[in-house]
């Protein structure tokens, strides 16, 4: 798929087929995270890959709105060291926020879906993924086929209009 049409196709999938993804499919979505900008090249993130039914179905229960999680054939978890720094929460925060993007891209340039979640109980994420409690589990990606529709450029998407949105040299 070209980028432009990846990025018109990307849309938030929570319903999955069945369909397993290879070890070269979702390596290359990882990396596209790992590749992602990051503030001053810190790389405070890691990336948890989890293909295992069992933890996928715990993943789910760990936010209110994770439930997609179960039904994904691999769930990637974000994960940051715990700090009470403003700054580097907020740098962080935004440094993780382009490595989703990039690996929802990524994963879209190959057919794939993708959903996010947040993470509400960290001591049972942390347990499930074997992380320290020196960090912790700030986003979860659920990474699947589509059940409902393969992606496609979405021609008319439900957004506030364009012209609305973006302003030229004043607002």
């Amino acid at each position: 798929m070209e980028t432009w049409d990846a990025i018109r196709a990307r849309r938030n999938v929570r319903d999955y087929t069945r369909q397993a993804l290879s070890e070269e499919q979702l390596t290359r979505i990882a990396e596209a995270g790992w590749r992602a900008p990051s503030s001053s090249n810190r790389q405070h993130w890691d990336f948890v890959v989890v293909t295992d039914r069992d933890s996928l179905g715990e993943l789910a229960t760990v936010w209110n709105h994770a439930g997609h999680i179960a039904g994904a054939a691999a769930a990637i978890a974000l994960v940051l060291p715990a700090t009470d720094d403003q700054r580097t929460r907020a740098t962080d925060a935004y440094d993780l926020g382009q490595a989703t993007y990039a690996m929802m891209l990524a994963a879209a340039d190959l057919g794939i879906g993708t959903g996010h979640s947040s993470v509400g109980d960290q001591v049972k994420a942390r347990e499930i993924l074997g992380i320290p409690d020196t960090h912790d589990v700030a986003y979860m990606i659920g990474i699947g086929y589509p059940a409902d529709r393969p992606l496609r450029p979405v021609v008319h998407p439900s957004r506030r209009p364009f012209e609305q949105v973006v302003h030229r040299e004043r607002w």
